[in-house]
């Protein structure tokens, strides 16, 4: 059964000790409040404040308020509360980014992945679609270590090794750093060449697909 909540009115609050009586609405006697009875207090309790509570009785049959709240304040989250409200919407953007990415990486290489696969299945040669894992491996792997390298001063890896990289296979593993790293993706006459050969890679492959699946001369 859960517990009845009662009203009244502090009439003793004793600030520099924490602790006050309320007189209850219903005319009973006192009822001793501890601060550590107030829940999420967003403030210190003022003599006149009126307060929803709960009674318990201690060992010593004093009657205790519990589960106080002053009335017409907003009760505030605790410190535990807060972090783990915080930790839910971090994992929850973490989520919602994630499953972005992954639908952006399935639009990305649809042509270019489902080109290679296919012309895998009809040639027995393997070589394009290895050279995207690989590539894509391998050009994951130069952001980060040049990200890195960022952040310490040291030497850079030239933006045109990157994009020989992208051009021979990695721009996917480019495409994931970008998201992922938050490297490279903010420079305009990067991206310019960047999703250039983005598109050389796509329109390829669809060009290749269309005209192998539905015998059309490009």
């Amino acid at each position: 059964m859960k517990p009845k909540t009662h009203k009244g009115q502090l009439t003793v609050w004793k600030d520099e000790r924490g602790f006050g009586f309320i007189k209850p609405n219903h005319g009973d006697q006192d009822v001793f409040l501890h601060i550590t009875g107030l829940k999420n207090p967003n403030r210190r309790p003022q003599v006149d404040d009126i307060i929803l509570y709960q009674v318990t009785v201690d060992n010593k049959g004093k009657r205790r308020a519990s589960n106080a709240v002053i009335e017409g304040t907003a009760s505030q989250p605790s410190p535990k509360q807060l972090a783990k409200t915080s930790a839910k919407r971090k994992g929850s953007k973490k989520r919602t980014k994630s499953s972005l990415l992954v639908w952006e990486v399935l639009f990305l290489s649809l042509f270019p992945i489902g080109g290679s696969v296919h012309l895998a299945s009809i040639t027995s040669n393997f070589i394009p679609l290895l050279l995207y894992l690989s590539m894509s491996g391998l050009t994951f792997l130069l952001y980060a270590h040049d990200k890195s390298h960022a952040r310490t001063g040291e030497w850079r890896t030239p933006e045109k090794t990157l994009h020989l990289c992208e051009l021979a296979g990695g721009w996917l593993g480019a495409f994931i750093a970008q998201r992922t790293l938050r490297h490279k993706s903010s420079k305009n006459s990067y991206q310019i060449v960047f999703w250039a050969i983005v598109a050389f890679h796509i329109m390829f492959w669809s060009a290749w697909l269309f005209k192998h699946l539905f015998n059309i001369r490009i």
